[in-house]
């Protein structure tokens, strides 16, 4: 796929691919890269226009970050949750929880001077692209917008749903008896996150490959699903 500009069709882009390999069918699941809605929504942000604040010089030395870059997290940021050997964890405004707030230089063309931000709402962009698709080619499919996070006490990072359409992101077996007869309290599995972390293995960091179809899993379909239902409150958090 070509590089993505502010104003492009990703609906249309994406079709043109697929037609190329086959074609979307009921019951798809389309996994989107981020970075890809980001560019086409507009939000990439160039430094230059920033002027840092003192709190982010402040943070900037201790993180060494560009002022300039920590002055885009922290707008971007509900809550700094911890600050330290370089790490910068926060709340994003949108209630999730990663590093840097989303604020990313990887994938972008002068990286040394733009960012690109997250979606300012990725399950809207989820179910745009969801309801287009359906209008232009008729097929009912859902949409998981993700991005890569990492996880705390693991090494590593893996895709994780930030916006999804169509698609139940949790399947939950609490009330249900185990193999041995015994009823599950508490067992929920986000197989949205699941989804992504599949999707990521075809989608790689520089294969060019911003989108993947997932074809067979049997999920449940939602008209009115969210990515808020996988985000933890802070009330039953132990480390916020």
């Amino acid at each position: 796929m070509r590089d993505i500009q502010v104003g492009d069709r990703l609906d249309q882009i994406m079709l043109e691919s697929i037609a190329k390999v086959g074609q979307l069918l009921n019951g798809d699941i389309l996994v989107v890269a981020q970075k890809v809605i980001s560019k086409a929504e507009g939000r990439v942000f160039d430094l230059e226009l920033v002027k840092p604040s003192f709190k982010a010089m402040e943070i900037a030395q201790t993180t060494g970050k560009d002022p300039r870059l920590m002055e885009v997290i922290l707008n971007e940021s509900n809550l700094i949750l911890r600050s330290e050997r370089g790490i910068f964890i926060v709340e994003t405004k949108h209630g999730l929880v990663c590093a840097n707030a989303g604020v990313d230089q990887s994938n972008v063309e002068d990286s040394d001077n733009h960012v690109s931000l997250l979606p300012e709402d990725s399950d809207s962009s989820a179910r745009r692209l969801k309801d287009s698709l359906k209008h232009l080619v008729g097929v009912d499919i859902a949409v998981v917008i993700t991005d890569t996070f990492g996880r705390p006490f693991r090494e590593g990072q893996v895709n994780v749903a930030i916006g999804l359409a169509g698609i139940e992101p949790i399947k939950s077996y609490v009330g249900k008896l185990d193999i041995y007869g015994k009823k599950l309290r508490v067992t929920e599995i986000a197989v949205a996150d699941e989804i992504a972390a599949a999707a990521e293995l075809q989608m790689g960091k520089s294969k060019r490959i911003p989108a993947v179809i997932i074809r067979g899993y049997e999920y449940e379909p939602s008209k009115y699903s969210s990515i808020n239902a996988l985000l933890r409150a802070r009330e039953k958090d132990l480390f916020r």
